[in-house]
């Protein structure tokens, strides 16, 4: 029998919600059409998501929606939203979990609460001292999971030996065809370089490298994140959430200077016609929203946050990455990580 995949949606997280999330969700059910292990329990303003889900014809079938009164909202702080989150759509979604009624929770929502919320339903595996925010990051040969990308301004190398538990955990629930192999974000690659916590973190994780789970490649510097020589990044949030934003910043420029460029005469307007099949597969890969959805690692149940300022189409895209986390048993997969950190 066909295990089903049950998600719990916050349904008003984010900009322009609850839109773009029963959009989101439309777009996942047409391109999922031949699959029938998946369900819905979409949590908000029942009236404004029935709308919506009648606008995009979603059938009621997959769909359940659970009325909540009331929204946390982006600019509030995590202890005042706590205070005042019982009712709330992403305090409800969090905690189907816990009741058993869901698998893995996604919010569009202030992330510091989400984080917080979170923390407090599911609270944290055993002997897991931080939860880890991780994200997906392209390189030139698959995809890199990054870790932490913010959750954690400071960490001692306990915490990043988790990181790089839980994110090959990850990867593998993701990719199981490919093996994970760790590298220490550093700023340089030679041993005798980085913080004394890297240089301790270095020394276990190379004591921990073994085929099963993860290989131990060593230090990694920025310029190399992407050259895909390793598929799971680890350091502390603050340098991650720098190196994340730089490289979208990045990617922005580029993406905006190449367009600019190419439409500045008649003749590069010319040119754009010959290129344009090449330009669009280009644009495609740096496309910020096919790596929508960062996943909070080191709770009893996975959550996903979506990002607040997304689109449908970015929102489909953390929908999608809820369901493969599932099928690829990622709580199981930590499970088994976290044994080999035992041992």
């Amino acid at each position: 029998m066909t295990k089903i995949i049950t998600i719990a949606i916050d349904a008003m997280g984010g900009d322009n919600s609850p839109d773009k999330t029963i959009h989101g969700l439309s777009i996942f059910l047409n391109k999922n059409k031949d699959k029938n292990d998946f369900a819905f329990k979409v949590y908000g303003d029942e009236e404004k998501i029935n709308k919506k889900i009648e606008f995009y014809k979603i059938s009621n079938k997959l769909v359940k929606i659970i009325h909540t009164n009331s929204v946390i909202s982006d600019d509030e702080t995590p202890l005042k939203a706590v205070k005042n989150s019982k009712n709330t759509s992403m305090w409800n979604c969090i905690k189907s979990q816990v009741d058993g009624e869901a698998d893995i929770s996604l919010s569009a929502g202030n992330t510091g609460v989400l984080l917080v919320i979170s923390r407090m339903i599911l609270k944290m595996i055993e002997n897991v001292n931080k939860p880890a925010l991780a994200g997906l990051w392209p390189n030139k040969k698959s995809m890199n999971v990054v870790l932490d990308l913010g959750a954690n301004i400071e960490c001692n190398e306990s915490n990043l030996i988790d990181f790089s538990e839980l994110g090959s955990a990850l990867f593998k629930s993701l990719y199981p065809n490919e093996k994970p192999i760790v590298s220490l974000l550093n700023i340089g690659s030679e041993e005798i370089k980085g913080t004394e916590i890297l240089k301790n973190t270095f020394k276990k994780l190379n004591e921990l490298s073994n085929e099963k789970n993860f290989i131990f490649k060593g230090y990694i510097e920025g310029n190399k994140i992407m050259d895909g020589e390793s598929n799971i990044i680890v350091t502390d949030g603050f340098t991650g959430n720098v190196a994340l934003k730089t490289a979208e910043g990045t990617a922005k420029f580029i993406t905006d200077n190449l367009k600019k460029s190419l439409t500045n005469n008649l003749f590069t307007k010319i040119s754009l016609i010959f290129s344009y099949f090449s330009l669009k597969k280009f644009k495609e890969k740096l496309d910020p929203r096919k790596y929508n959805g960062a996943i909070f690692l080191g709770l009893n149940g996975p959550v996903v946050k979506s990002h607040g300022g997304t689109d449908a189409i970015g929102f489909y895209h953390s929908i999608d990455l809820c369901y493969r986390i599932v099928k690829g048993d990622l709580m199981s997969q930590i499970k088994n990580n976290l044994s080999h950190l035992k041992n």
